[in-house]
C-alpha cells in the first residue's frame, strides 16, 4: 500500500532504498520559503542502522504489511534456537544473534511473538517479565541502608541483576527482559 511522504507517523514500517524501516520519530516541517515536507528518523529493521530523510507531499513510499504470529519456544540447538508455529505446529530455527542477548531468557514452552515479513522473520517480542530463582547472592550487611544499596545477583539463567538487600540465594523473582532489572518478588 503506497502512502504520502507526508503520512508517515512513528511505528510506520515503510520499505524504503530497498529494504525495511521503521518509523522511530517525525517532525512536519513548513520552511518560509519552498515547499512542506515530513523529516523522519528511520531504523532499519534487518541491521539497526539509522538515518535521517526528507519526504515530501508529493513522495509516495510502500507501507510494508507486518504480519505477528506466536511462536512456541522448544529448545536451544549450539547457536540455533527452534520455534514452533502455535498453529500450524512448523518449526522455525533462528541464530541465537537474531534474539539478542535477551535470549538467555527464553524458557521451554515460552510463547514469543515473531514479526514477519513475506513469511521472514525480522523481529521478536519476548515475554516483558519472566519468574526466575537467584542461585548466588551477596549475604547482607547489617546496618545498611535499604534505600538505595542495591547487591549483585546471579540468576539461573547465568545472568547478573542488581536486587535488594533484602533477597536471598533460593528466592524467585520478577525480571524485566526489556530492561534486565528486578522488578519484585514472585508471589
Amino acid at each position: 500500500m503506497k502512502i504520502s511522504g507526508n503520512d508517515i507517523r512513528p511505528g510506520n514500517v515503510i520499505e524504503y532504498d530497498g529494504t525495511l524501516w521503521v518509523a522511530v520519530k517525525t517532525n512536519k516541517v513548513k520552511p518560509g520559503k519552498g515547499p512542506a515536507y515530513n523529516q523522519v528518523e528511520l531504523k532499519n529493521l534487518i541491521d539497526g542502522r539509522k538515518l535521517n530523510n526528507r519526504f515530501g507531499s508529493d513522495e509516495k513510499v510502500e507501507r510494508a504489511r507486518i504480519e505477528t504470529k506466536d511462536f512456541q519456544f522448544l529448545y536451544k540447538d549450539g547457536d540455533v534456537l527452534v520455534f514452533m508455529d502455535s498453529e500450524s505446529y512448523e518449526q522455525i530455527n533462528l541464530a541465537e544473534e537474531f534474539v539478542g542477548e535477551r535470549a538467555a531468557f527464553l524458557q521451554d514452552g515460552m510463547t514469543v511473538t515473531l514479526e514477519m515479513h513475506e513469511e521472514k522473520p525480522i523481529g521478536i517480542a519476548l515475554p516483558d517479565q519472566v519468574v526466575l530463582a537467584i542461585t548466588e547472592t551477596e549475604p547482607t550487611i547489617k546496618g545498611q541502608t535499604a534505600a538505595s544499596s542495591y547487591k549483585p545477583a546471579m540468576l539461573e539463567n547465568g545472568v547478573r541483576v542488581m536486587v535488594p538487600p533484602f533477597i536471598t540465594a533460593g528466592e524467585r523473582i520478577v525480571v524485566d527482559t526489556n530492561e534486565i532489572a528486578y522488578i519484585k518478588r514472585a508471589e
